[in-house]
């Protein structure tokens, strides 16, 4: 074949729903996108995924059926990818499938620890007919590794060998960064989480306003940035500790954020001090690591927050920062086709992880195989 066709499923910290992308894979595994689909989450899953967040009463239950539940909205996606394409189920190799992050403490516990992903492969390989790869943080946390971020392979996979190092800043509900040197530069690509992405923002709004997310920023760029409420949001331990490094909702949720509220801070100050405090983490963190980069290229739903961008290349006037359009895949695309990759590493017994970025002690094959 000269071509294989994967399907790569994606919910992220974000809790917006199910992404998905059908793409055709050559045989070096650079993909290229034939059609996209996605599904929101029911709010009752929703709000059950958050609360899986925390410990709570009859959390194995609850966290079985929700892995049920989220698998019947992946199903729904991988349908109407298979409508879109005009392809029938038999001519895609596999599906990638991510699951729900909603634990990730890696490193502790003895210096293993763990990340939980809620997922059912199983009953989505059997709705859909297709051969589904899970599972793919825990074989680089079991090497020593963070098990995240798992995405700088695949960033340089499509976005590596530019004239100038350049660089990913992935906004999701988390956010990550790839550092990509410049071609011909034996330098290894590098990652790591760099703090929050939009799940503060959608907290606060969804809190006072009652909105879904702050679409294009307009109601955070309407505010004004309290200093001191960004310096104690910026005295983050995990900010100024050297890569490898991931992060999640254990430690920026709710409680962290309203542990550190001024009373009586109009709320739409609390928005634009976030949205500053995300763009903050990072440009601090991009120049630290790589102040040769050029290029920033952005993906995730943060993408489309018109006054975060904004906010991020004021804080790097030096650089040119857009989204991943320019590089031929729109933002709400990316960590989706990640994913289809990461399968299509998997069946073809090629590593997905890099050691440089999660810490693990060598090159690992990830994920595990669910045959339809």
């Amino acid at each position: 074949m000269d071509t294989e066709v994967l399907i790569g499923l994606m919910s992220g910290t974000s809790l917006d729903g199910v992404d998905g992308v059908l793409a055709h894979f050559d045989a070096a595994g650079r993909p290229q996108v034939r059609a996209h689909a996605h599904r929101p989450f029911p709010a009752a899953l929703r709000d059950e995924l958050l609360a899986l967040n925390q410990s709570g009463a009859d959390e194995l239950h609850r966290g079985a059926l929700s892995a049920n539940a989220l698998a019947e909205v992946q199903a729904q996606v991988v349908a109407e990818l298979l409508v879109r394409s005009g392809l029938a189920a038999d001519a895609v190799r596999a599906v990638g499938s991510h699951g729900q992050t909603v634990r990730h403490r890696p490193g502790e516990f003895d210096g293993t620890g763990y990340t939980l992903q809620l997922n059912q492969p199983a009953l989505l390989a059997e709705r859909c007919g297709i051969d589904v790869v899970s599972d793919f943080r825990s074989r680089d946390v079991a090497a020593g590794g963070q098990g995240a971020p798992l995405v700088p392979a695949f960033h340089a996979v499509v976005f590596g060998g530019q004239a100038c190092p350049a660089a990913v800043l992935n906004l999701g509900g988390m956010a990550n960064l790839t550092l990509l040197p410049a071609a011909g530069d034996p330098a290894p690509v590098r990652g790591f989480d760099c703090g929050p992405g939009n799940a503060l923002l959608d907290f606060w709004i969804q809190q006072e306003l009652g909105r879904p997310y702050d679409e294009g920023g307009r109601w955070g760029a309407g505010g004004r940035v309290d200093p001191a409420l960004l310096a104690r949001l910026l005295d983050e331990p995990f900010l100024r500790a050297a890569p490898p490094k991931s992060t999640g909702r254990d430690l920026f949720n709710p409680p962290w954020l309203l542990a550190r509220l001024t009373p009586g801070l109009p709320p739409q100050d609390v928005q634009a001090t976030l949205a500053e405090f995300t763009a903050s983490c990072a440009a601090e963190a991009l120049v630290a690591q790589a102040p040769d980069t050029t290029t920033l290229l952005c993906c995730g739903g943060g993408a489309l927050n018109q006054d975060l961008m904004r906010r991020l290349q004021a804080l790097l006037p030096d650089l040119r920062v857009g989204s991943t359009d320019s590089a031929g895949l729109p933002p709400l695309q990316v960590e989706a086709t990640a994913f289809a990759w990461l399968a299509w590493a998997f069946l073809h017994r090629q590593p997905g992880n890099r050691p440089e970025v999660t810490g693990a002690v060598g090159l690992r094959v990830l994920g595990a195989l669910h045959p339809a």
